[in-house]
């Protein structure tokens, strides 16, 4: 999931259907992005889908990037798409994922068992899996001490915290950074770009120059961070160092990369989006200095010492509608990045720490 919020001129679409899918609200058709690479829709929800990519080895057997959403309807479109390309199911030899979310992993086992598939994921994603239970109650502890107004924290528990599902899988390769996939006549290599979950993983084929983004990066949307796994650092500070990581990976001029992301459309310009997103935390981060600053102010108006809960920090910030208009798990995410805000400024210390 991520976070909707005021952005630059996107770029430019490459693909003109999935641009078009886009305006209309309607998943793309498949579509060839190169030769032996397809790019295909999985719908989930009310309108929404994510975006997969078939990558064909000189062997032909097939990579399948983020399966999408766990349903019987998605199962029989990549059947379709498969045949429409001369394959059939049992071709797909991996399922390689960018992260853990339902929407591009919810799929996988399913593929798998249809199709005698190995799936791949990072490490770190099928340690957040093994840990949903306990990360689910870390969760709730989490909403409790954000001091939220009741109504939204039984929201929150639902949608954020112990009330929340993800897929329960365990992968047969762990990927780690640097790692080529096992795809015959091409170098498809693992990038690990933590910060939206901590096991996101970008790939990347140099000869072709293309990325595949999952998350990471998308052409309108400004992804949301922390999404997924705990660690002992700061998804922020992760996600701004990951972001640097991929821009090293462009260049200038014919040989840019066209960016394959998980959701709208491909686009080129790896390096300006990336930036735009940089700026996009960083205004966050002056919105949440602005917010402590106030919150500081007013306590010392009032001759009252005591510190400020998530929830007041993060109502002062400029959330695209206003906090009012957040619920659920957007809502947990804006309250999650609110708190990684202020912890990154060093401020943590104003906040109301557990009761």
């Amino acid at each position: 999931m991520t976070d909707a919020a005021s952005r630059p001129v996107p770029p430019a679409p490459v693909s003109a259907v999935q641009a078009l899918a886009l305006e209309q609200g309607a998943p793309p058709p498949l579509e060839e992005v190169r030769h032996g690479v397809w790019s295909l829709a999985f719908p989930f929800g009310d309108g929404d889908y994510s975006l997969g990519y078939l990558i064909e080895g000189s062997d032909g057997a097939l990579t399948l990037i983020d399966p999408g959403w766990d349903d019987d309807a998605n199962l029989d479109r990549l059947d379709a798409a498969l045949a429409d390309v001369g394959h059939a199911m049992e071709d797909i030899s991996l399922v390689a994922v960018t992260h853990l979310h339902a929407d591009h992993l919810g799929g996988a086992d399913r593929v798998r068992r249809a199709s005698g598939a190995r799936l791949a994921l990072h490490a770190a994603e099928q340690r957040a899996l093994d840990r949903r239970a306990a990360e689910a109650l870390e969760a709730d502890a989490d909403i409790a001490r954000w001091g939220a107004p009741a109504d939204d924290e039984e929201a929150l528990v639902a949608a954020w915290g112990s009330g929340r599902r993800l897929p329960h899988v365990t992968a047969d390769l762990l990927l780690a950074d640097g790692d080529e996939l096992p795809l015959a006549g091409r170098r498809l290599r693992a990038v690990h770009t933590p910060g939206h979950t901590a096991g996101h993983l970008c790939f990347v084929e140099p000869e072709q120059r293309l990325i595949f983004t999952g998350d990471h990066v998308l052409p309108r949307i400004n992804p949301g961070i922390g999404l997924g796994g705990r660690t002992d650092a700061n998804p922020l500070t992760d996600y701004l160092a990951s972001l640097d990581r991929v821009m090293a990976l462009d260049v200038a001029g014919a040989d840019a990369l066209e960016v394959c992301p998980g959701h709208e459309y491909r686009f080129v310009g790896l390096v300006e989006r990336a930036r735009a997103l940089v700026d996009h935390r960083a205004d966050r981060t002056a919105d949440a200095v602005a917010a402590l600053d106030a919150l500081a102010a007013l306590a010392s108006s009032t001759s009252k010492a005591q510190r400020s809960t998530v929830w007041q920090v993060a109502e002062r910030m400029s959330w695209t509608g206003g906090i009012a208009s957040l619920h659920g798990y957007r809502l947990g995410s804006a309250l999650a990045q609110t708190e990684w805000h202020v912890q990154a400024l060093g401020r943590a210390g104003e906040l109301r720490p557990s009761s």
